[in-house]
């Protein structure tokens, strides 16, 4: 079931929250509720995933993105993510995320964010990124301009680099897919 009491209540605090540039920090915290377990009684890796969801929705607020968006009839689509699983979020543990942008190319942008609990990180994600419009992705200098944004790019650090170079290079269709393999 998706969290939409989470979701209402996370957009609410965006709105009020100081407005950020688009390559600040957003920060989420919330707690993990019996309804987020898995069997495990931790928190389910689904959950996480749409958790990460809400993390950027703040971003998008409070950098101003969401207003554009809205006003251009733009979308959103996340279009890969890599994700590490380190330690587990259990039954009422407050959850720090933290979520940023990691760098911006002529087509993606890729976001980085990050669950902490007492301190510690405990799982994080990259993705890829873009902006539609009319189900089409458009280049991210339109978006740039849209929201005031330099004509510089975010500079990937090194695994953000590596990373992205890998994906250029991942077979597609998966290999399993195709006939004879």
């Amino acid at each position: 079931m998706y969290p939409l009491i989470r979701l209402l209540t996370t957009l609410r605090k965006a709105k009020k929250a100081p407005k950020i540039s688009v390559d600040a920090v957003s920060e989420n915290s919330f707690h993990c509720m019996p309804w987020d377990l898995d069997l495990f009684m931790e928190m389910n890796n689904g959950r996480v995933l749409t958790l990460y969801d809400l993390g950027r929705f703040t971003l998008s607020i409070q950098s101003g993105l969401a207003d554009v968006l809205k006003r251009e009839k733009w979308g959103l689509v996340v279009a890969g993510s890599t994700i590490r699983y380190r330690k587990r979020v259990r039954m009422f543990d407050k959850v720090t995320m933290y979520t940023q942008v990691a760098a911006i190319d002529e087509r993606w942008v890729y976001i980085k964010q990050s669950m902490w609990v007492k301190g510690e990180p405990a799982s994080s994600v990259l993705l890829r990124t873009a902006v539609t419009e009319r189900g089409r992705m458009i280049a991210t200098e339109r978006v740039r301009k849209a929201i005031g944004m330099e004509d510089e790019y975010p500079e990937p650090e090194g695994w953000v680099k590596a990373w992205i170079e890998s994906e250029d290079v991942r077979p597609w269709p998966p290999l399993s897919a195709q006939v004879g393999n």
